[in-house]
């Protein structure tokens, strides 16, 4: 699926586009001049997972979290570039590509609020967002390591594994099948 940033989507855009890929689902986007009106609505005949992931993208793109870096500079950031929370010294801190902050939530708070998002807890101490994460190899003991797209790797322990797997092979979540 090809997805156009909205930087260059007004150079491509006349006022309605609407694409379709052999069977695949059609597209449309329909140029709007007010912001506050933006939405996605998606029709489909049945909830799938691969639309939960579609609502969960969408959904994504635009938050931000505010937080405090090691120079204690408050700042904010998009939810979307959150690699990874982890808890430390009952502080949570969130990973970015350029940056690390301590939130003002616990994990537990952060694993509730963001599932819907394709964060999940993959060890006692860490919520890992699957949209940013590239693969899974196995360790020791029935333990796995996540290797996520900026190149950092972090161990899935075995309690979180199984479950871990089996929403990145395509099982079910939250009720939703694949």
């Amino acid at each position: 699926m090809n997805w156009i940033s909205s930087r260059n989507i007004d150079a491509l855009l006349p006022s309605r586009v609407m694409t379709r890929e052999g069977n695949g689902m059609r597209v449309s986007i329909r140029k709007i001049t007010d912001k506050e009106k933006e939405q996605v609505i998606i029709e489909c005949v049945h909830v799938t997972s691969e639309i939960e992931d579609i609502k969960a993208y969408a959904s994504l793109k635009g938050r931000e979290l505010s937080g405090i870096t090691m120079d204690q500079l408050m700042v904010r950031f998009r939810l979307e570039d959150v690699y990874y929370f982890e808890a430390l010294d009952e502080k949570v801190f969130a990973y970015t590509k350029e940056k690390v902050c301590q939130v003002k939530m616990r994990l537990y708070e952060v694993e509730e609020r963001y599932k819907m998002y394709h964060f999940v807890r993959c060890s006692k101490s860490v919520i890992l967002n699957l949209m940013l994460l590239e693969s899974i190899s196995p360790a020791l003991n029935g333990r796995f390591f996540a290797h996520m797209k900026n190149g950092e790797r972090l161990m899935i322990s075995r309690q979180y594994a199984s479950e871990l797997k089996r929403i990145v092979m395509g099982g079910e979540r939250d009720g939703v099948q694949k």
